[in-house]
């Protein structure tokens, strides 16, 4: 077990990250015995592991009542929001209940975003589900919920006050959503350390194949950065470090809105692809090399990701929803830019021009 803390004075929390028994990772966590919480979790989820960790909760000596939603991006919204606001008081929970986001980061932004609100804020712990979740989603407070016109428009930062991360749980995740996870690990290496990604080249079968101690210092290296971050720059000022995390995640966005959230295409599948158009356009700008370029496009190509866009989309459907990210100012804007393999740098008033012929060499590619 290894325990990562995220260190914001009174308001740190641990990040517990092993295998094994679930009590073992409770008992390294903030939740205490006699607590009462409310478990929040999908139908997918519910189906394998709901009885098993609600079991070791009770074990633990919590108090557990649950709450079983929908799976799916469309449900991170305002409509399921108030339907959990719904059920907490109809229960009868009041301000020493703690929310349990068990699940994707769509739970843990629904829950933490339920959390950050409901009575005007009870505490809440991350138990993520997904390779997403485990090393970016459930990590840093940011939790919300979608509009139709924008991803994440609506929302707070609201950190947890644990994030349990269960290695076990990813062996039952299906292969494309473990992939999927691996967009924002091979993130990390793009914009932050440039030893991690060269790691991830030499490894990335080992982690596909699920192979233990490469699986673990995947996740722990994740959650390093993500961490180190955090503590730097948890509200997105100042330094302007967590701005890096949207790495590919403005161009992503435009396509998961463009499909309005559904399966088609998932969430590190478009950040797979978004990350390609940013690449593409920082060597258009002269920062990334092509060399570079290419080691970032084999190794998303490698991990069963993405390297070309949705067939159905055209250029002018990028940039109907990318004026809306929440990152611009005005009509201006601001994307995050590799400029060599563990540095990226935010690039504002960038010409719409730019941004178009940077999607069109990706449809070159294809």
């Amino acid at each position: 077990m290894k325990k990562i803390v995220v260190e914001l004075g009174e308001r740190s929390y641990p990040i517990v990250i092993g295998s094994g028994l679930f009590s073992s990772l409770l008992s390294g966590s903030s939740l205490q015995s006699g607590e009462v919480v409310m478990l929040v979790t999908d139908d997918n989820i519910a189906s394998i592991y709901l009885d098993f960790v609600c079991k070791s909760l009770s074990d633990f000596g919590v108090s557990v009542d649950q709450l079983v939603i929908s799976s799916g991006e469309s449900y991170k919204s305002l409509s399921m929001f108030e339907y959990i606001i719904t059920e907490l008081l109809k229960k009868r929970h009041n301000r020493n209940v703690i929310l349990i986001a068990f699940g994707g980061g769509v739970i843990g932004d629904l829950v933490g975003f339920t959390a950050a609100t409901y009575q005007r804020g009870v505490r809440f712990i991350q138990v993520p589900t997904t390779l997403l979740a485990q090393v970016d989603a459930s990590i840093g407070g940011k939790t919300g919920v979608n509009h139709a016109l924008a991803k994440n428009m609506i929302g707070v930062i609201y950190q947890p006050i644990s994030v349990i991360i269960n290695l076990d749980f990813l062996y039952t995740l299906p292969s494309r959503e473990f992939s999927s996870g691996l967009a924002e690990v091979i993130k990390y290496g793009i914009a932050f350390d440039s030893d991690f990604f060269a790691w991830l080249e030499c490894n990335i079968e080992n982690i596909l194949n699920l192979e233990v101690s490469s699986l673990f210092y995947c996740v722990r290296r994740c959650c390093e950065l993500k961490s180190f971050v955090i503590t730097n720059d948890e509200h997105d000022q100042g330094s302007g470090v967590r701005a890096l995390l949207n790495l590919g995640h403005t161009y992503a966005h435009a396509i998961e809105s463009y499909f309005k959230y559904s399966q088609e295409w998932l969430h590190g599948e478009s950040v797979s692809v978004g990350i390609l158009m940013a690449a593409n356009l920082s060597c258009m700008l002269g920062y990334l090399c092509d060399v570079d370029l290419k080691r970032i496009r084999s190794l998303l190509s490698r991990a069963g990701l993405p390297i070309s866009p949705p067939k159905t989309m055209e250029i002018g459907d990028y940039l109907s929803y990318m004026i809306r990210d929440k990152k611009n100012i005005s009509d201006d804007l601001c994307l995050i830019l590799p400029v060599s393999i563990g540095h990226a740098r935010v690039c504002t008033n960038i010409a719409h021009r730019l941004v178009k012929e940077s999607i069109r060499g990706i449809l070159g590619d294809m």
